[in-house]
């Protein structure tokens, strides 16, 4: 499970967070514990909800796929779920993940 700080002016909302799911992943989304549940592509289970004031989020990867492009695929649709969910790029994530672990 990884949590994700949200940026200033993106509100820990579940039901834009349901948005930023709907924009990135063409596939069915339910609610299972208060926590949108869906799958795509190599993600076999991806888990999304709200934690204190963070995204949290836990993904299951099916390691049986081969297919190079749908790998990519799935990995790209995740970043920009990101984004759009926190407001931070990969590179802005990374730098905050390295500032928590020297905390």
């Amino acid at each position: 499970m990884q949590e994700y700080k949200l940026k200033r002016g993106y509100k820990p909302e579940m039901d834009r967070i349901y948005e930023c799911l709907t924009e990135s992943f063409p596939s069915e989304i339910k609610e299972e514990d208060g926590k949108y549940v869906t799958s795509y592509g190599v993600l076999s289970k991806i888990k999304v909800w709200i934690e204190g004031k963070k995204l949290a989020v836990d993904t299951e990867s099916d390691t049986s796929v081969t297919d190079d492009e749908l790998i990519l695929d799935s990995n790209k649709r995740f970043r920009d779920f990101l984004y759009a969910a926190t407001g931070y790029t990969a590179k802005e994530r990374l730098k905050q993940a390295k500032k928590e672990v020297s905390k």
